[in-house]
């Protein structure tokens, strides 16, 4: 079949350009294994000039930085309305190039994203917390003086974004980067750039000046280009903790950018003695199976009271039969496939790891039936994992729980925080009970019986090598400032002590 091809792959100063790189990535449908198209990539050179625009669309006398910020509050609402009347059409890119059934595509990729939008907004008439500029108390020492917190945008904002959520994770950028009038240059995951181009191709409907937002494509080279780039103040990152921790090294080698950096997780889900065990199956399967599992806040390492590892095994098996694995376009698809045989084959590899060490299927798990084409798992919970094995504590990216059987919910808690990560968890359990068990875990986010979902003026992140700083909520929209103390004295200039 003829393969769509895309030269223009990169967009600088409101103007797409064609790749310069001699290089071409073609983006797959994960569950068809045919392509969906073609993109040549960006050179360096490029990402020089897009760093250069962004670099000149931020300077003072600029368009940009005489834009209000009810215009900044304008703008945002326009791409929000753009994404609205293009809900379905791109519910069904993204479906493609990711695997998310559109069913759920709908909300988690593109509704949520829409919500962030309208959110970013408001905060662009708001301004971060206290609002643009603040007064602090009165001071008398040495001489009376009275001080002011002027907010700034951070500059400009090396943006990267990870595949599994190419809109929603980009939309946690460039929102609180243009509501706080930073600009910013765009790289995406090659193997979410054919959704990218698309919503790049919206956002120029916006109206924005040019140089207030570029697209860079392309892999390692281009990432370590612009991660370094001495021009960049600010690099937003989501990936896994290894990139991660090389995009933090770059930063600091180029300008000592400042990083906000969204990793890994391999999150606990502890179900209390107290809690109703059938009612937290379902919800538990699918929030490790959602996405295929690619998602890094997945409660993938499931804890239950040792006699109940049995009956939470039985139940899951039960529940997963009742999955649908299948085409992402089908409505009733639940499950869709991983990105990639290579990937699917990574995973594959480390669960026969395990079970060479004594673990085995306590529910569901292998390859789908009749599915002969595309990189589809099912979904499967692996039991009997001793808790310090390094694999325990692998982020897999798929379909892939695990379970653990605790002594006591001092126990519980202990295997909960016995992890690297520290991004999200859950507890299942009476209010009361699972508040003080909440408050005891080394995470970032902790729902208690599943929460209700993400919610924009909610911070995102977590410690250990979740990541750094946060996104979202006023603590994420913070990390697009720099602050700067202007101090006045009250009674006149005064001479330092002791001159």
């Amino acid at each position: 079949m003829a393969v769509e091809k895309r030269a223009s792959s990169t967009y600088i100063d409101s103007t797409w350009v064609d790749g310069a790189s001699g290089e071409s990535y073609v983006s797959m449908n994960p569950a068809t294994e045919e392509p969906l198209g073609e993109t040549v990539t960006s050179s360096v050179e490029q990402v020089d000039e897009a760093v250069a625009s962004a670099k000149r669309a931020f300077h003072p006398s600029s368009e940009w930085r005489s834009w209000t910020p009810q215009m900044r509050a304008d703008a945002i609402n326009r791409f929000a309305d753009v994404l609205e009347r293009e809900l379905e059409s791109m519910s069904r890119l993204i479906a493609s190039e990711v695997g998310t059934p559109v069913a759920a595509c709908r909300s988690m990729q593109v509704g949520g994203p829409i919500d962030v939008l309208r959110w970013y907004a408001e905060m662009a008439i708001k301004g971060p917390r206290g609002g643009y500029e603040q007064a602090l108390p009165l001071y008398d020492k040495p001489v009376a003086s009275g001080s002011l917190l002027h907010y700034e945008p951070v500059g400009v904002v090396a943006a990267l974004s990870a595949y599994n959520y190419p809109l929603n994770l980009l939309v946690w950028k460039l929102g609180g980067a243009l509501a706080a009038g930073c600009t910013t240059v765009v790289l995406p995951s090659p193997q979410g750039l054919w959704s990218t181009l698309r919503i790049f191709e919206l956002l120029d409907e916006v109206g924005l000046p040019p140089g207030v937002v570029n697209l860079v494509t392309g892999g390692p080279e281009i990432g370590v280009h612009l991660t370094g780039h001495p021009d960049v103040d600010l690099v937003s990152f989501t990936g896994s903790d290894a990139v991660g921790a090389k995009v933090m090294a770059q930063g600091a080698l180029g300008s000592i950018s400042k990083a906000v950096l969204e990793l890994g997780g391999k999150s606990p889900n502890i179900i209390l003695p107290s809690a109703d065990l059938p009612a937290t199956v379902a919800a538990s399967i699918l929030r490790f199976a959602r996405n295929a599992g690619q998602g890094c806040a997945a409660w993938s390492r499931i804890l239950v009271p040792e006699e109940k590892v049995d009956e939470f095994c039985r139940l899951a098996d039960e529940f997963i039969a009742t999955i649908k694995v299948g085409d992402p376009m089908a409505e009733d698809s639940v499950v869709g496939p991983v990105i990639s045989a290579a990937h699917r084959d990574k995973v594959e590899g480390w669960i026969d790891e395990l079970m060479e060490r004594g673990a085995s299927w306590g529910a569901g798990g292998g390859r789908v039936e009749g599915l002969d084409k595309g990189h589809f798992m099912k979904p499967g919970l692996l039991r009997d994992v001793d808790p310090d094995d390094p694999l325990a504590d692998t982020e897999f990216f798929a379909p892939v729980g695990m379970i653990f059987g605790y002594r006591d919910v001092d126990h519980a808690v202990e295997l909960a925080n016995n992890t690297r990560y520290g991004l999200a968890s859950n507890v299942f359990g009476p209010l009361d009970e699972a508040m003080q068990v909440a408050r005891r875990i080394r995470a970032g986010t902790v729902t208690i019986n599943g929460g209700s979902g993400m919610r924009p003026d909610a911070p995102w992140g977590g410690p250990g090598r979740s990541g750094v700083g946060r996104e979202l909520g006023e603590d994420g929209f913070a990390e697009f400032f720099e602050v700067k103390h202007i101090q006045y004295a009250l009674a006149g200039i005064t001479r330092p002590p002791g001159t």
